[in-house]
């Protein structure tokens, strides 16, 4: 964990930092973010002069001792921002804008970073598309920090567009307590969950041992091959309203978190439904004509979990403005969920599947175990071997979720007002993976896929929108039947 505290000089990488630069897990973070006014980018540069570049590690470089091998360290350096901040020239009258920037965000998949500087960028596209005025795409090497660390501290550089001197605020999760039950009932249910936890655990970890040695998915059609994560990515995106997944969560009486789970599980299975007819044409009949997915499949998604506290805009402002210690770093624990495929009759079955699955995983401690065990893995073994570990897991997996909330109230980055946010990553093993994003009354949807295995990925997207919307419709006629 690297100590964010300004340093002058020189300070080793943390073992996870170091595992990032490993040949097997080279990966980068990329947030796509839509602005609903041109961008000015001196605005933009003197902005990051006062928040981003307060950061010692968007100032320094990473240097490798010649003389200890793979020994890596943060150099501080001086920050060019013309070398960091990109601006093309474009032209604004550009014929479909919204593939242009699919094009250009892939394009940045193709090449590593310089590593004789500081391993950031931001691309500044004063393009108008269907969902922006302009576009400003980040691409930060994970070395520097996880998502959790890096949403908080670019969040951190934003203020509500309502009040520029405040920052933006979160929804906060309610914890029950022991006053709501008697104290003897509250005991009697402490020791159930404690027991089931100490199992739920127990198994899970034994199954992320077996994802290592021997357990692997189904080798469906969207089953990465070996080495996916060196092919170049394409990044689609769909914005869906967050008003009707939440219609959907009071109706199931879930949370938005199953919700998007149940969601995806949903547009995976009615895309892999026609992939794998199309294949039926080509091979021969599999099985009827209204299911084509193999009853037997197994397909497992990675959900990544930040396993720190609940996190501090305000103490990484606070960090940036001062210079104050913080946690930073990568701190993120991921667990193993196996997907529902399958055609349901009722679109529900999605969602209630998706909580039993998520409510059996929180009485587990599978996230807190992963992160200490690769950790372990990392110091007793080295990079390579802790590499070749997480590489192993995923590779044998398919798919990798994750779900991140966002600010309640509309947000301006530098004086600039964001329409929507779109993050993601690449360099895992994996043909697809599925980011959700809320922001305000929207969520954003992102898919970070593998074109060689997924060719059309505007299909998978407009399956998993169509899928929320048959759930939404089933919910509607739910509620109205309880009238």
């Amino acid at each position: 964990m690297a100590n964010v505290e300004a340093f002058t000089g020189e300070e080793a990488l943390d073992p996870v930092a170091q595992l990032f630069h490993a040949q097997r897990l080279n990966c980068y973070i990329v947030t796509i973010v839509g602005f609903k006014t041109k961008i000015n980018p001196n605005v933009i540069k003197a902005g990051l002069e006062h928040t981003l570049l307060k950061h010692p590690l968007f100032c320094s470089k990473i240097k490798v001792d010649k003389k200890e091998g793979r020994n890596m360290k943060w150099t501080r350096t001086t920050v060019r921002l013309e070398n960091h901040v990109i601006v093309p020239n474009l032209d604004p009258d550009i014929k479909n804008p919204d593939q242009f920037v699919e094009d250009y965000v892939s394009n940045l998949t193709k090449n590593a970073m310089d590593m004789s500087q500081p391993l950031w960028e931001l691309h500044l596209l004063n393009i108008k598309t269907s969902d922006a005025e302009a576009v400003g795409v980040f691409r930060i090497h994970h070395s520097i920090g996880d998502g959790a660390s890096l949403t908080s501290l670019l969040l951190s550089s934003t203020q509500k567009t309502s009040d520029l001197e405040a920052l933006p605020t979160f929804p906060i999760k309610k914890r029950a307590g022991p006053s709501t039950y008697s104290s003897k009932l509250w005991w009697q249910l402490s020791f159930w969950s404690v027991f089931r936890l100490i199992c739920n655990t127990s198994v899970d970890f034994m199954l992320f041992v077996a994802t290592f040695f021997f357990l692997k998915d189904t080798q469906s059609p969207i089953k990465g091959a070996p080495r996916c994560d060196l092919t170049t990515k394409r990044f689609v995106y769909r914005i869906v309203s967050l008003d009707d997944i939440r219609l959907v969560k009071n109706v199931t009486n879930t949370t938005v978190n199953d919700v998007v789970l149940g969601v995806t599980q949903a547009g995976l299975s009615r895309y892999l439904d026609r992939r794998y007819a199309e294949d039926e044409k080509d091979g021969g009949a599999r099985q009827n004509n209204n299911n084509n997915i193999p009853e037997s499949i197994r397909l497992r998604a990675i959900v990544f979990s930040n396993i720190r506290p609940t996190a501090g805009i305000q103490a990484m402002a606070e960090m940036m403005k001062k210079g104050s210690k913080d946690k930073w770093g990568n701190e993120i624990g991921f667990v193993i969920v196996p997907l529902t495929i399958a055609l349901h009759g009722d679109p529900l079955d999605y969602i209630e599947r998706a909580k039993a699955k998520m409510e059996r995983k929180k009485l587990s401690l599978e996230a807190r175990c992963t992160f200490p065990f690769s950790n372990y893995v990392l110091k007793t073994f080295g990079v390579k071997a802790a590499a070749a570990l997480t590489h192993t897991v995923f590779t044998n997996t398919t798919v990798a979720f994750s779900n991140v909330i966002g600010p309640l109230e509309e947000i301006s980055f530098i004086g600039h007002p964001i329409a929507f946010l779109a993050p993601s990553i690449y360099g895992f093993p994996h043909a697809i993976t599925i980011h959700c994003q809320s922001y305000v009354n929207k969520m954003t949807i992102i898919l970070a896929v593998d074109p060689n295995v997924v060719p059309h990925p505007h299909q998978l997207i407009d399956d998993i929108e169509e899928s929320l919307q048959l759930i939404k419709d089933a919910a509607l006629k739910r509620r109205s039947s309880k009238i």
